[in-house]
């Protein structure tokens, strides 16, 4: 069954990740910000009023283990597991706690590895507009034990602050360059994604097939614009911005298709840090340091 449900998702997913190499786990972990507190302490706190244990957590999608390793503090024991062995290595050479925390290659729709009943807590940070929604039901369903949950989260489309200078201007050339370089290479799990998980499609919205969790426990927190969705700094220098921007997946996708352009001023990247370093000193920008905010959504839903 497990097999059936891992060949069904292939027809779904983007390999952009999957596919990633040892080098560019590293990079993605380094440049790829982690989530705020309180959306950790947001899931941990669900958990405990709805009667939840601690017992065991299964990260799904766990990309280099940021998010795992921070939920990992209140389990007793955490399987993460992704489809990528690139993102897997990363995660196993940053984990700190490999007696209690373990890896291994597997896509969200095939968790044959993880025995019936046996999970307390799923989760996929910005991963599950990736999956095969209605395969990764079907096995969440299986191996959650009664009364586990399926905690789902992502980022949306980040705006610019408005105290910057030239604020306007940085926003709608943000706006134009998604539109005239990426859009053509964005898929569907990116439009999932860019506004908080909206559309994404929970149980109720899966095959009949797909029975046991419990509608009414439905959960959706948003974190607005004026609230901290991701940790660290909201400012960021444009050698900082160039770098995080390169992990994103419609950008790896321009560049493989434009390789010629990386790493030049035709880059992709490189076109919008420029147009944002003239709007700043256009602006009498006194450091050129760009301040954006990143909104984001959880989704909660437990199993009868």
């Amino acid at each position: 069954m497990a097999s059936m449900l891992a060949a069904a998702a292939d027809s779904f997913k983007d390999k952009t990740f999957t596919t990633f190499t040892k080098d560019q786990g590293k990079n993605y972990a380094q440049h790829r910000a982690n989530y705020h507190s309180s959306v950790y302490d947001h899931i941990i706190d669900h958990r405990k009023s709805t009667g939840g244990g601690f017992e065991s957590l299964l990260d799904v999608g766990c990309g280099p283990g940021l998010a795992t390793f921070s939920l990992a503090l209140h389990f007793t024991r955490t399987q993460a597991i992704d489809p990528s062995p690139a993102m897997v290595s990363t995660a196993e050479s940053l984990n700190p706690s490999p007696e209690t925390i373990t890896f291994h290659a597997s896509p969200a729709e095939d968790m044959s590895a993880i025995p019936s009943s046996s999970i307390e807590l799923i989760t996929a940070a910005n991963a599950a507009h990736w999956f095969n929604l209605p395969a990764f039901w079907s096995e969440a369903a299986r191996v959650l034990k009664p009364g586990g949950s399926v905690a789902l989260w992502a980022t949306s489309r980040a705006v610019t602050h408005p105290d910057l200078p030239n604020a306007d201007k940085i926003e709608a050339a943000v706006s134009r360059h998604r539109d005239e370089y990426l859009k053509p290479y964005k898929v569907e799990g990116n439009l999932l994604s860019q506004d908080g998980y909206k559309d994404l499609t929970m149980p109720r919205g899966v095959d009949a097939a797909v029975k046991g969790f419990d509608k009414s426990s439905y959960n959706r927190r948003v974190w607005g614009p004026h609230e901290r969705f991701l940790a660290g700094e909201e400012s960021y220098t444009l050698d900082q911005f160039e770098s995080m921007m390169g992990t994103r997946s419609p950008v790896v996708r321009w560049r493989e298709a434009n390789p010629d352009k990386m790493g030049t001023e035709d880059d992709v990247v490189r076109v919008l840090r420029n147009h944002i370093e003239s709007l700043l000193r256009e602006g009498g920008a006194e450091d050129l340091v760009l301040r954006r905010r990143v909104p984001g959504a959880v989704l909660i839903v437990k199993r009868q």
